[in-house]
């Protein structure tokens, strides 16, 4: 019987459609390899200058609790950038160079973060809404094809769920508060809701890398499935806590069993995806600042790494 040998390319998609891991050292095709490293340095972008509105509220905070959870969610924002970015590196790339690309302006992040937070309210939306829809997008990439992305999503999809818990509690604390602080809690929804839908990226008609990112199960569910998603997990919330979604046309589908929603301005996304938004300019200089400001203390610790080395390679050349 007649045999056909696969080409590499097939080899790979055929350990793709059986729901394989692919690891580093497998051979995979360049694109697939681009695709990630763009896919993953983006989410780690994300999440370092997402901690940025929300320190804007450490100093603030109106207690001591407030001010301490607020310190550990920021503190494990940090630690999910650095699981990405070494997740990237196993690609190929290096920590400089994804770094570099995001403070020329090159590399992408999250449009969310280029909002600001301008009330404690804010912050209570960020973590029930931005991060409710993190974690709608993140936990179906624990299953991803690529195995040290995978694996790193594990730890930081545990952690956003106590993320959203948390500002869930404070909309809740607003709401259960005095007219002013449940007004201010539907002004923060007012201005989060659809800045927080765009977060899902350009509806699939328009998203240039939704199709190839499926075939390669690098994303298990397009941008307007998990977009439809998301409102239909949030308009119950909203209403349990008394809050009226800012969508006129938003009505129950028996149907489709979801809801229907009005349409996203897709000219503000865009304007903010290039560059025009309201924060981009201040968020970019924030990182580029704390990155010049800190080459001291990255030049501190390679040069005690390199003398810890010396002393190690003497000792045992001496042993």
């Amino acid at each position: 019987m007649e045999t056909l040998e696969l080409t590499q390319e097939e080899q790979f998609q055929a350990r793709i459609d059986a729901d394989m891991r692919i690891e580093p050292k497998d051979w995979m095709p360049d694109a697939y390899r681009k695709t990630l490293i763009r896919q993953i340095s983006q989410h780690a972008h994300s999440e370092l200058v997402g901690m940025l509105p929300e320190g804007n509220w450490i100093t603030r905070a109106p207690s001591l609790k407030r001010k301490s959870i607020l310190l550990a969610k920021v503190q494990d924002e940090a630690g999910h950038g650095l699981y990405l970015y070494s997740a990237a590196e196993t690609l190929g790339t290096s920590r400089d160079q994804m770094l570099a690309d995001l403070h020329s302006g090159k590399a992408k992040y999250s449009s969310i973060f280029n909002y600001p937070t301008l009330s404690w309210a804010d912050m209570g939306c960020v973590g029930w809404l931005v991060d409710g829809a993190a974690i709608l997008n993140q936990v179906p990439l624990c299953r991803t094809s690529y195995g040290p992305y995978a694996r790193a999503m594990v730890r930081v999809c545990k952690e956003e769920s106590f993320h959203q818990r948390q500002g869930f509690e404070i909309m809740q604390t607003l709401c259960e508060g005095s007219p002013e602080q449940k007004a201010m809690a539907q002004e923060g929804l007012n201005r989060w809701w659809w800045p927080t839908l765009m977060m899902f990226g350009p509806k699939d008609s328009e998203s240039p890398n939704t199709a190839q990112s499926m075939n390669w199960r690098i994303k298990r569910f397009t941008n307007d499935e998990l977009r439809q998603k998301f409102v239909d997990m949030m308009v119950p919330q909203a209403e349990f806590l008394g809050l009226t979604v800012p969508d006129p046309n938003l009505k129950w589908n028996e149907a489709k069993q979801g809801y229907d929603f009005g349409d996203v301005d897709w000219e503000e996304f865009w304007n903010v995806v290039k560059g025009n938004g309201m924060c981009n300019k201040e968020r970019l200089q924030a990182r580029v600042q704390a990155h010049e400001e800190g080459a001291w203390v990255r030049e501190a610790a390679l040069a005690h790494a390199e003398k810890r080395q010396q002393r190690e390679a003497a000792k045992a050349a001496a042993a």
